[in-house]
């Protein structure tokens, strides 16, 4: 192993050591603190932690930065460290970038811009983005790619599979293998940057006409497999509106539930990473909100025409008592050795998922719910029943499918939106058929060079 190959592995190994290390140790002490009925100190911890996390810059930081979608889910102050993980991950330096560019677009890549910024305007988990201005006056989005990231997420994914595997030895009732393949092929999609061009153009495609949703173009003489340039969206962030009128906020609630749901029932296509870190919100010449921007395409899921089938069939057959149609929906999804106390078990967290969209009114997503208890009641019940059943293995495009339904619907708890959920869902299902669907997803992808 070279030198250079040698301190890599060895830093890697460190970081993953610290990162055990902040983990356990936030765990024993949140433990120890409530079995002797104390306060939790955590905010020192929840930094420690977060700054852990940031370090690695790959899959381990996904998995926190979707613990930090959903309100109440962690204790406050840790929340609050892993949501910065969002848009404030530790970033490299102008030395990096230098050496990044320059081995993107060449040397002279300077004499391509009239302005770069030294430093990123955000820092993710796989890359950070730098506000530029071209020579011919466009203010653009350069996202840039960690280096080593290849590498990087493969051991990472490789610390997911052993994390899944010590998970399946302590408790059985949920089969993760699949879950564990999804992730894997979404996230190495993920470092293509030509592939999430395509994906933008997609989205370009889908949500042409909707005025309250905005998908940036672009650049492609800007652009490589490793560094994705985009038209620049002015946008506050989403959480910075969460106290104005329900109006405005309702307005962007509305607009976030098309930008989701109109492209899956409509293309068979869904973003699966909706944490609050992927869009902020664009204002009218009054300075209202008038809608959100989306920014980050790397994870977009694109379904079979028939899983979206069973998307529909099983919210159609739990509206209208139909259980024939709610079996086939599990059929179609590929879930296996159903029988009526699987079913019934499935069927407990289908409700809660599909609740909102099957009650014909205007309400909030948790309908009275404290944000703290929202789901867990049937989490509970569900991890209960399927204890008790045996082994049961989640179909794999069921994974993003869920992830996009829980986090949007955090999203609506954060905002407190107050809407019908029912006919919003109707108005993107009502005419729904998967041949169109088919033809639809088909044309698009041809159209954008995803097919």
């Amino acid at each position: 192993m070279a030198d250079d190959e040698r301190n890599r592995f060895s830093a890697r190994a460190a970081r993953y050591a610290k990162v055990g290390a902040n983990m356990g140790g936030v765990a024993a002490r949140i433990a120890g603190n409530r079995l002797l009925g104390r306060g939790d100190r955590a905010g020192d911890n929840a930094a420690a932690l977060a700054a852990a996390l940031g370090g690695l810059k790959g899959p381990l930081m996904k998995v926190a930065q979707l613990m930090a979608t959903v309100p109440d889910l962690l204790p406050p102050e840790y929340a609050a460290e892993l949501r910065r993980l969002q848009s404030d991950a530790p970033p490299m330096g102008w030395s990096f970038v230098k050496r990044r560019m320059n081995a993107e677009l060449g040397r002279d890549w300077e004499k391509r811009f009239a302005r770069f910024e030294h430093q990123p305007s955000a820092a993710a988990s796989l890359g950070q983005v730098h506000k530029a201005v071209t020579p011919d006056g466009e203010t653009v989005a350069c996202k840039l790619q960690y280096p080593d990231m290849q590498a990087a997420v493969e051991a990472d994914l490789n610390q997911l599979q052993i994390l899944f595997s010590l998970h399946r030895r302590m408790d059985s009732t949920i089969d993760t293998r699949e879950i564990a393949h999804e992730i894997g092929e979404r996230v190495r999609e993920e470092l293509d940057y030509k592939r999430e061009a395509r994906h933008a153009a997609l989205y370009a495609l889908m949500l042409k006409d909707e005025t309250r949703v905005r998908v940036p173009s672009v650049r492609e003489d800007l652009s490589t497999s490793r560094l994705l340039t985009l038209h620049w969206l002015e946008g506050e962030k989403i959480l910075t509106f969460t106290r104005h009128p329900q109006a405005e906020r309702n307005l962007l609630a509305d607009a976030l539930f098309t930008a989701w749901w109109q492209p899956f029932s409509r293309f068979g296509v869904i973003h699966g990473d909706p944490h609050l870190g992927n869009y902020t919100v664009f204002l009218d010449d009054a300075g209202r909100p008038a809608g959100i921007n989306l920014l980050d395409y790397g994870c977009v899921r694109i379904f079979p025409p028939l899983f979206v089938a069973g998307v529909v069939d099983l919210y159609r057959g739990l509206l209208e008592g139909d259980g024939a149609r709610v079996v086939h929906a599990y059929e179609t999804w590929g879930f296996k050795g159903l029988n009526k106390d699987l079913i019934d078990a499935l069927n407990i967290w289908a409700r809660f998922i599909y609740g909102p969209l099957m009650d014909d009114r205007v309400r909030t997503i948790a309908d009275g719910v404290a944000p703290g208890q929202y789901g867990r009641k049937e989490a509970f019940k569900v991890h209960t029943e399927l204890k008790r059943l045996g082994p049961v293995t989640v179909p794999r495009e069921f994974v993003f499918m869920d992830r996009a339904a829980v986090g949007l619907g955090a999203v609506f708890l954060h905002l407190r939106a107050q809407l019908n959920f029912h006919r919003l869902f109707e108005a993107a299902v009502g005419d729904f058929d998967a041949g169109r669907v088919a033809v639809r997803q088909m044309a698009a992808l041809a159209a954008t060079g995803l097919h």
